[in-house]
């Protein structure tokens, strides 16, 4: 097989260009709980959803970061990683300024 950048970045062992697969279970969680904090727009409720959503979306960046089954999920990974943390710390900043 040729190994030219596309074929290193977006196809697995197996030959198979795989760019999105099946939601695993953070992706799942993050999705269920991101659309229930809809319902709940203030209160425990919603810091709790939020929590788990965050949660549950750094879990699944770290699993495709370290374990995707191509460059193109790692990638992924690394970027929804990064946004999670300038989000993180944007959200830390921000409740320190208002206290």
């Amino acid at each position: 097989m040729d190994s030219n950048f596309f074929d290193r970045f977006f196809r697995d062992a197996n030959g198979e260009i795989v760019i999105a697969q099946m939601p695993n279970l953070p992706i799942i969680v993050w999705l269920i709980a991101t659309l229930a904090k809809l319902a709940y727009p203030t209160g425990n409720i919603n810091v709790g959803l939020g929590i788990l959503a965050s949660s549950s979306l750094l879990v699944w960046s770290l699993g495709e970061l370290t374990q995707g089954v191509t460059y193109f999920r790692r990638s992924l990974g690394l970027v929804v990683l990064i946004w999670w943390m300038a989000t993180t710390i944007h959200q830390v900043y921000t409740a320190r300024l208002s206290s």
